[in-house]
C-alpha cells in the first residue's frame, strides 16, 4: 500500500542513508526527498536509488535550478520538490520524466505551477495557510490537482487537513532530524503511517 506520504530527510548523510531509508519503507512510507542543502546531498540519493530505487519513489528536494534538476536525475532521482514555483525547473523536470512537486502558497502559483505541468503542488509552508486556507483554495483548483501539505501538518492534525483537502503531505522534522537514531526514525515513520491511515479512514 502506497501512501501519498514524502519523507524529508534533510541533513541526511550519505553513510547513513541505507539505514534511514530502510527504516521508512519497512514503516510504510515509499517516497523519500533529500534536500539539497543537507551533506553531499547526491550520494545519499544514489545510495536511496541504487539500495531502494524499484521499491520506492526516490528524489530530491529544495531544487531550485534547471542544474539541480539535471544532477538529481544523473544520481537516479525520480522526484524533484521544490519550495517555491519555478517554471523551467518544472518544465526540466517533467521533460526528464521526474515528477515535479513545486512549493505554492497563492491561487496564481498553483495554476502557474500546474500550467507549467507540475505533477502536483506543495502547499508551502502549511503552516502559515492552514487547513483553512487549503479549504478556500481547493475549490478553485482544477479537479483532479493534487495538493500535499508541507510545514504545519503531521500526525496531530492530518484529518483537518485531509477535511480541507489535502491529498498528501511532506513531512520533515517529525520523522527526522540529523543526528537521530534509526530506532527513533523507525517509530516516528511507524506512528505517522497509523495517524494517516486512521485519519484516511
Amino acid at each position: 500500500m502506497s501512501r501519498p506520504i514524502i519523507a524529508i530527510l534533510r541533513g541526511l548523510r550519505p553513510h547513513e542513508a541505507k539505514a534511514v531509508g530502510r527504516a521508512i519503507i519497512d514503516a510504510g512510507i515509499d517516497r523519500i526527498e533529500v534536500p539539497l542543502n543537507s551533506p553531499d546531498p547526491l550520494d545519499s540519493i544514489g545510495t536511496l536509488v541504487d539500495a531502494f530505487g524499484n521499491q520506492a519513489l526516490i528524489g530530491a528536494g529544495t531544487v531550485l535550478t534547471v542544474d539541480q534538476v539535471d544532477a538529481v536525475s544523473v544520481a537516479g532521482g525520480k522526484l524533484i520538490v521544490s519550495p517555491n514555483y519555478d517554471a523551467e525547473v518544472i518544465k526540466r523536470s517533467v521533460a526528464l520524466g521526474l515528477q515535479s512537486w513545486p512549493g505554492v502558497y497563492t491561487p496564481t502559483e498553483a495554476f502557474a505551477a500546474l500550467k507549467a505541468g507540475a505533477t502536483g503542488l506543495k502547499l508551502f509552508p502549511g503552516v502559515m495557510a492552514g487547513p483553512a486556507g487549503l479549504a478556500a483554495l481547493r475549490p478553485v483548483l482544477p479537479i483532479g490537482a493534487l495538493v500535499f501539505a508541507v510545514g504545519g501538518a503531521g500526525p496531530d492534525n492530518f484529518g483537518q487537513w485531509i477535511k480541507a483537502g489535502a491529498d498528501g503531505f511532506g513531512i520533515g522534522s517529525a520523522l527526522f532530524k540529523p543526528g537521530m537514531d534509526v530506532a527513533e526514525i523507525a517509530e516516528r515513520a511507524r506512528h505517522i503511517v497509523t495517524a494517516y491511515d486512521e485519519a484516511a479512514g
